[in-house]
């Protein structure tokens, strides 16, 4: 029987990809998708949750309504996982990243929220729901800077380097 893809056989490849490579395969699955799953831990336990994310380099963001449950759970721990993946239609095409780090709540009126709001496209949203583009959502935005990533493509075994690749914010340049 033929093989699609006969470099899918055998022992995964060890090779690393340099840093600047890795990075650049991570930027563009985050600017390809738009949708994540956060997994937050709270007093009612673990809870994965959908949602629509944009993202400036290595932080992931997402407006929020104050009360979910998934805010209940970043107030009790800000510690969170988020999935992105690419649709996958084999093997071959597996393609995602798994983003650790801390969310920050930032509302309107914090200096930071700022730096990443322009990164938000709010305006597609008041569109659809006949709101006026002069008046941007009040809701708390959530900032996820990304301290560590786990990120898998099994194409890359195509090339000799390993489907899983790690990424680290505080690693050397």
């Amino acid at each position: 029987m033929p093989v699609t893809n006969p470099w899918l056989a055998g022992p995964a490849p060890r090779k690393r990809l340099d840093r600047r490579h890795l990075e650049e395969r991570i930027l563009n699955l985050l600017s390809s998708q738009n949708m994540c799953v956060l997994a937050t831990s709270g007093p009612d336990g673990p809870l994965a949750t959908p949602v629509r994310y944009f993202h400036l380099d290595f932080a992931l963001m997402f407006t929020a309504f104050g009360a979910s449950p998934k805010m209940r759970n970043i107030a009790a721990d800000p510690r969170v996982s988020i999935g992105v993946f690419a649709p996958l239609v084999g093997q071959a095409s597996s393609r995602g990243a798994q983003v650790f780090g801390r969310a920050r709540v930032l509302t309107p009126d914090d200096p930071d929220r700022e730096h990443y709001w322009e990164a938000v496209r709010w305006q597609s949203d008041h569109v659809e729901r006949s709101r006026s583009l002069d008046e941007p959502p009040a809701d708390p935005l959530v900032v996820v800077e990304a301290d560590r990533i786990v990120y898998t493509e099994h194409w890359l075994r195509r090339d000799g380097y390993a489907p899983r690749q790690f990424w680290r914010r505080s690693d050397p340049d």
